[in-house]
Order: C-alpha cells, then sequence, then structure tokens
C-alpha cells in the first residue's frame, strides 16, 4: 500500500513559484485600488429581485410568504424604482434651468469676478450643459462669476 502515499509537500521551485504568482497578483490589485477603482455598495433594481427570487425559491413549502408580505416587498421597489425616476427627471430639469438662465444673459451686459478683480462686457455666447459658461470678452466664465447683469 506504499504507492497509495500522497506527497503534499511543495518542492523549492514550486514554492518559489507559487510566491511570485500571488505575489504579482496582490501588486496587481493594489495597483487597481490606488487608481480608484472601487466597489459599487449600492443594490439596484436586479439586485432587488435576485433577492426576491432567491427568497421564494427558498421558502419553506409548509408556511410560504404571505401574499400580504410579497405585495408589499412589491411595492417598496416600485417606490423605490419611482423616486429613483424622479430624482433622475429632477437632474434633467435643473440642467435645462441652467442653460436657459445662461441664454437668458445673452445681449446683456455682466460683471464678472475673476479673482482681485471684476471685468465687464457684453455676453456673446452661452454653452448649453449641466454647468453652462457664458462667453464674455472671448472668454468663457462659469454662470457662478456673473456678480451683476445690467438691462438693456
Amino acid at each position: 500500500m506504499a504507492g497509495n502515499v500522497i506527497n503534499t509537500q511543495m518542492s523549492a521551485a514550486d514554492k518559489f513559484k507559487n510566491d511570485l504568482e500571488v505575489d504579482a497578483y496582490n501588486k496587481k490589485l493594489d495597483a487597481e485600488l490606488r487608481e480608484g477603482r472601487k466597489s459599487n455598495h449600492e443594490l439596484g433594481k436586479d439586485d432587488f429581485l435576485k433577492i426576491l427570487i432567491a427568497q421564494m425559491s427558498n421558502q419553506d413549502p409548509t408556511s410560504p410568504m404571505e401574499n400580504t408580505e410579497f405585495i408589499a416587498q412589491m411595492a417598496q421597489f416600485s417606490s423605490l424604482e419611482q423616486m429613483k425616476n424622479m430624482s433622475q427627471n429632477f437632474e434633467k430639469l435643473a440642467v435645462l434651468m441652467n442653460s436657459t438662465e445662461a441664454q437668458n444673459y445673452l445681449g446683456k451686459t455682466v460683471d464678472i469676478d475673476i479673482g482681485d478683480t471684476t471685468t465687464t462686457g457684453m455676453v456673446t455666447a452661452a454653452t448649453r450643459d449641466a454647468k453652462p459658461q457664458v462667453m464674455v470678452n472671448g472668454a468663457y466664465y462659469d454662470m457662478e462669476r456673473i456678480k451683476t447683469v445690467y438691462g438693456m
């Protein structure tokens, strides 16, 4: 029965090779973390549905989930989804309002705060994005730099 003996000891060469692979993998993980790779700790709708399916699949057949419990969970899921949609729509509305405000300054004279001094000029262009800018005297400035708006 000596032929059935299993050697659980690694040779020095195998141990060295294994240590190199582990070290290389750890360095790769460390580099990814330094580059800003972060895990997402938020649960989305897909995660919620997976949990719900697992819960239903693994429930006790002699005492299944009550209809009211199931309906309550679905209502919570639906409410959460609608709140997320509303939040996204509010963000879009805010961008639209900021862009509209920037466009309303076209043709108006404004004072722009540029640090320790102020420049005055007419708004000749405006960008349309999340942080709109206005062009005064050939340069673009963020909207929050406008200190005074003069009527026409």
